[in-house]
């Protein structure tokens, strides 16, 4: 069935499927901590199928519902995440798996050792808001731990939980370890156990009443497959 969809798609690109009306542009729905490897593989993808064009547009998990009738493709951090668009989506792959890291100033200036030491009074912690995949991965995280935290603030994913521990404005938050590669000198980690941690899963789905539903199955499933994995493992993301 896959050869056959991205045959389908191949041909529609040289104009010789019926009613082909020639390029096509995928409206993808993703989160921002894909940004990077979503840039990569969308190029990728192109070159082998020069027809297909993507428009990424980068959201927290609480605006999908509000957006997906109008999306081809969407990208999630958690399965969670798709509950409330179920119906809306064809069959979901998951593509790649994380974990989760605290990220603290450039050197550990405060010397966290771990989650449990985030007890520590007049601490400034963030983490991803509850109602998004970052907020429940690290409340899973905490809960293993069995620290309860007074927080600082909820953001809505790990790119801003890290901008606030890069701009000094909070000491420490969990986020997704990939994206401390994005970092750079601006922020250090310190490492959750294994027996604390958890696995972060990201699904797709091909938007089931997308006008190019044939393109943007055939696209989630190329990233379900060994190319995009090795993409994916390029910027740090694990197999799922």
């Amino acid at each position: 069935m896959r050869a056959l969809v991205i045959a389908l798609v191949l041909l529609a690109s040289t104009g010789c499927a019926a009613g082909s009306d020639g390029p096509v542009t995928l409206r993808m729905l993703a989160g921002s901590s894909m940004t990077e490897v979503l840039s990569d593989l969308t190029a990728v993808y192109h070159q082998h199928v020069p027809h297909v064009r993507f428009r990424l547009e980068f959201r927290g998990a609480q605006e999908l519902p509000d957006e997906v009738d109008r999306a081809d493709v969407v990208a999630a951090g958690d399965v969670g995440a798709l509950d409330d668009i179920r119906d809306d989506l064809g069959t979901p792959y998951v593509v790649a798996a994380d974990s989760l890291t605290i990220a603290v100033a450039p050197g550990n200036p405060l010397g966290l050792t771990g989650v449990r030491s985030l007890e520590r009074k007049k601490l400034r912690i963030v983490l991803g808001t509850s109602v998004g995949p970052l907020g429940r991965y690290s409340q899973q995280v905490l809960t293993k731990a069995g620290v309860p935290l007074a927080l600082k603030s909820e953001e809505v994913d790990s790119r801003d939980v890290l901008d606030l521990v890069r701009s000094g404005r909070a000491d420490a938050g969990l986020v997704y370890l990939t994206d401390m590669k994005t970092a750079g000198a601006a922020a250090s980690s310190v490492a959750i156990p294994a027996v604390f941690n958890v696995k972060a899963e990201f699904p797709v789905a091909p938007v089931a009443e997308s006008d190019h539903l044939p393109e943007a199955t055939a696209f989630v499933e190329w990233l379900a497959g060994d190319e995009a994995r090795a993409l994916f493992h390029k910027y740090g993301f694990q197999a799922p």
